[in-house]
């Protein structure tokens, strides 16, 4: 994302929160800012590094894991259970309800698209595995994939 598209999401993810009460300070607002310069997903730590990098000042890990559960919560950012790393939401700037996310990841650049599911979907996984005897905690998906331009690659590697 190039400046001035990361400080319309910025506005965008203050005015989501403002909507809600909740409250996007400045150090909170410079960790989603970092993730929405990323071009891949994150750990706390790679987002320590970072910090530091662009704001010239050093944040606490256990900080860094709190403003991301916040985050999260307000649904400005995303936690990748497969890999403990999070990404930006794709969604801050739409004016309409998310869907459940589902995230395509990439087994060979670990790029994320993140799309969403139809609640047809879900109601049927929901009842797939109501009826093995489980509960749904959550319908996030993760699935591996390889993108486009890593299929190609993979395809040209393997007609050499």
């Amino acid at each position: 994302m190039n400046a001035s598209q990361v400080k319309q999401t910025l506005g965008a993810a203050e005015n989501a929160c403002r909507a809600t009460g909740a409250r996007l300070t400045e150090k909170r607002k410079n960790v989603l800012a970092v993730l929405l310069r990323s071009s891949k997903p994150l750990s706390a730590y790679d987002i320590v590094d970072q910090y530091l990098q662009d704001y010239g000042e050093p944040i606490p890990a256990m900080s860094v894991y709190r403003m991301l559960d916040f985050l999260a919560k307000e649904n400005l950012a995303h936690k990748l259970n497969s890999e403990n790393k999070y990404l930006a939401c794709a969604h801050i700037n739409c004016d309409h309800h998310h869907g459940t996310p589902q995230f395509l990841i990439c087994g060979g650049c670990n790029k994320v698209s993140e799309i969403g599911i139809s609640p047809e979907v879900i109601s049927a996984l929901r009842d797939a595995v109501s009826g093995a005897g489980f509960q749904l905690k959550s319908s996030q998906l993760e699935l591996d994939c390889l993108c486009d331009e890593c299929a190609r690659q993979a395809t040209q590697c393997s007609e050499s």
